[in-house]
């Protein structure tokens, strides 16, 4: 039925292995002559028509307007999302572009040869600055969800037993703070939640990040993001037993060093902040 709505008779389909905690099936889908493809089937209830709706709108907005994402597909009927029941259950479906290269992992996080691996740390930050940039403008139709309507005392009490009660409590007091910090134009607006190395490809030959899987995308603040690299940058030195080179390189990693360079020195928390320049 998938193969019909989306036109993809004479596809050889692969299914790729789930991770931990994952909550669709996924396959590529590869053709002589033809791009790549990935299609995807959620199963689970925890996710309605809007969120999923919410989500895909944003992917077609992204690429339309210039950010490295692969591109949703709209299926034979026009739609972004595909809706099919078998045995009694219910699936949601969508197809993407095939993100082109591939992950660090794959290369067991050797970059590019004979190019020094500040151009991977530059090209990631100004991808996400990107996308920060053109959600500032982002006016949805169906309205993904905002961080506080899944992060909240509810939620927490579903987490964490009541045998931890100073952590729930903590947990808690850490909402409130949160609460109270600004959420305007400039602070706050529609992440992809999950951006790492496992969630987007590297053309190796160019160098072009390429992002995909928006399924925990959400209104929330960017800085949210920042914070984010930052923990995942700290992989790339968390075995030095030095501190101050540790903090050497994480400073160089991540602030601006206002030279204006091409890659070769770590800009991306400047090139992040930049939200709003056109020439990214």
């Amino acid at each position: 039925m998938a193969s019909e709505l989306y036109g993809l008779n004479g596809y050889e389909f692969e299914q790729i292995e789930a991770h931990e905690g994952g909550r669709n099936i996924v396959y590529t889908c590869e053709k002589a002559g033809a791009s790549p493809k990935i299609l995807r089937f959620a199963f689970l209830p925890d996710r309605s028509r809007e969120d999923f709706l919410g989500e895909l709108e944003y992917i077609r907005y992204a690429y339309e307007h210039g950010g490295s994402v692969a591109n949703v597909i709209s299926s034979r009927n026009g739609n972004l999302l595909e809706e099919i029941t078998h045995d009694n259950h219910r699936y949601f479906v969508s197809l993407f572009t095939k993100a082109a290269g591939t992950m660090l992992v794959e290369h067991h996080y050797r970059y590019r040869e004979g190019v020094p691996i500040t151009e991977y740390y530059y090209n990631c930050g100004k991808v996400l600055g990107k996308l920060h940039q053109l959600s500032k403008e982002y006016t949805p139709v169906h309205r993904r969800y905002s961080f506080f309507d899944k992060y909240n005392p509810a939620y927490l009490d579903e987490l964490i037993p009541e045998s931890l009660t100073l952590l729930k409590g903590k947990l808690i007091e850490l909402l409130s703070t949160l609460q109270e910090v600004e959420a305007n134009r400039e602070t706050y607006g529609m992440l992809h939640f999950d951006y790492n190395d496992g969630n987007y490809s590297i053309d190796y030959d160019t160098g072009q990040i390429t992002v995909y899987d928006f399924d925990n995308c959400c209104f929330g603040w960017y800085m949210f993001e920042l914070a984010a690299l930052w923990t995942h940058g700290v992989g790339w030195i968390q075995f030095e037993p030095d501190p101050g080179k540790r903090k050497e390189f994480m400073d160089d990693y991540f602030v601006s060093q206002g030279t204006g360079q091409r890659p070769g020195l770590n800009q991306r928390y400047w090139i992040s902040c930049l939200y709003s320049s056109k020439s990214l």
